[in-house]
């Protein structure tokens, strides 16, 4: 049985960093990466969803996760999304990121055609393949992929031995538990909702991965450390002002990811602004990125 120990706990995930001309910025990449080892989480989650992976050319991705790389240096467990919308792109980076010596790689299924499951499964084994002594990770997003994750597939991929687990995002809880007993004991799955981060944990997640742990890691941690001492009380608690902030910042017209990095800024860490077409923060947004900062801060005072 492998020690899958590594991907235990709170694992953000990597934003993308870019320059004032919109550019990948090395040199922000290396202070996202400081700002999480100095946060004491698990890990990151590198070139996922909220590192913007869709928006972002094969060579943009593999200078992201070299900087995380070279900078983390062991201090974090890195996980490198590797997905891309053809077979050969994904697996030149899944070569690319086993060569950095990544702990994981991880993919969602093909977007736009809906393709049969074996043809799901020859994808995921083929980018497996790019990288043989790396684990593999499904990430399950069916909301955004628009294909699900099923038991029957999930049962074919744990026939390659380097499939290790499952990032969860889909929003039945149950799904937790579900794949939790087809896996087994030799498997990690990782709860994606951040709004049910809690309840995802309680199901059987060993880990999680989330798009809003960087803006408030110590949230996430402090319910992490509830849930394993057993104050089920004040974890629920923590989980309902994690929410109410998650809301607060869908209420602005900018892009969630737009307001994480203004707050951010906030806090003296600037990583620039989200590429197009997502949508960047606008001047009327401001009194409410306001109050995520309120919010925030009177979290973190009540419980950290």
């Amino acid at each position: 049985m492998r020690n899958l120990e590594k991907y235990y706990g709170v694992i953000p995930a990597f934003y993308a960093c870019y320059d004032e001309e919109g550019n990948v910025s090395p040199n922000r990449v290396r202070q996202l990466t400081r700002y999480f080892i100095n946060a004491g989480v698990k890990g990151t989650y590198v070139c996922g969803s909220s590192g913007e992976c869709i928006y972002q050319s094969k060579e943009e991705r593999k200078l992201v996760l070299e900087n995380v790389m070279d900078e983390a240096k062991g201090r974090l467990t890195v996980i490198a999304h590797v997905a891309c919308n053809n077979t050969a792109d994904s697996m030149e980076l899944a070569a690319h990121a086993e060569k950095l010596g990544v702990d994981a790689i991880a993919s969602i299924p093909p977007i736009y055609f809906r393709l049969p499951e074996y043809g799901i499964a020859k994808y995921w084994n083929d980018i497996s393949s790019a990288a043989p002594n790396t684990d593999f990770i499904i990430y399950n997003i069916p909301q955004l992929a628009g294909v699900a994750l099923t038991p029957s597939l999930f049962r074919e991929m744990r026939k390659n031995p380097r499939v290790i687990g499952v990032k969860n995002s889909s929003m039945p809880v149950q799904d937790i538990q579900l794949f939790k007993s087809e896996g087994g004991d030799d498997c990690v799955i990782f709860n994606g909702p951040d709004e049910q981060f809690i309840s995802g944990r309680l199901m059987g997640a060993q880990g999680a991965i989330g798009g809003t742990y960087g803006v408030m890691p110590q949230l996430f941690l402090k319910a992490d450390a509830c849930l394993e001492a057993g104050d089920w009380e004040t974890a629920r608690n923590i989980q309902y002002d994690i929410d109410q902030i998650i809301y607060s910042m869908c209420a602005c017209k900018g892009n969630m990811y737009a307001v994480i990095k203004e707050l951010l800024r906030r806090k003296g860490l600037d990583i620039g602004s989200v590429r197009l077409p997502l949508t960047p923060l606008m001047p009327e947004d401001m009194p409410q990125v306001d109050t995520c900062e309120r919010l925030i801060k009177e979290a973190a005072n009540k419980y950290c």
